[in-house]
């Protein structure tokens, strides 16, 4: 007969706590109803930043083609100019020859650098403004040492 007392109270102990429990006055009510107006409001914050970040992406690619065929446009120009700066050498006869050679395989060796990072940073993708301002430092230094070599040795 205890058995039975005891299961009892037990049943009726849970379905009391389960009753307390499902019963939420209104401020309850209103404080879990704002949980979850505030979660969906982060959720929806959170996919409009990946939305934007997916558009800069999106322009960035487009930046970086662009950026990418300018640059290799100035590569290749600048490989023409040292081909005319070999060929000159060559028939040139100048006592300098050995070491204005050396000077233009110098030359011709960081415009193949430059090639080298375009397709290097194009695997990777970071830091874009660095690259792209460190690059066109390099890129501009190495045409004005072209520009220069040549004018000096047309007089």
């Amino acid at each position: 007969m205890k058995q039975p007392i005891i299961t009892l109270y037990l049943a009726i102990t849970f379905i009391g706590g389960l009753s307390v429990n499902g019963c939420k006055t209104p401020d309850q009510k209103v404080n879990d109803a704002q949980i979850q107006v505030d979660n969906a409001k982060e959720n929806l914050e959170n996919a409009e930043t990946k939305a934007v970040v997916a558009e800069m992406k999106a322009a960035n690619a487009e930046e970086w083609k662009i950026f990418k065929n300018e640059s290799e446009a100035k590569i290749k120009t600048n490989e023409i100019r040292i081909s005319e700066l070999k060929s000159k050498i060559k028939r040139s006869g100048y006592p300098m020859d050995d070491f204005n050679a050396k000077r233009v395989d110098t030359l011709e060796m960081q415009n193949k650098m430059l090639q080298t990072k375009v397709d290097n940073y194009s695997k990777k993708m970071t830091d874009w403004e660095t690259f792209k301002k460190d690059f066109n430092h390099d890129l501009e230094g190495l045409g004005k040492a072209l520009k220069e070599f040549t004018v000096k040795h047309n007089n």
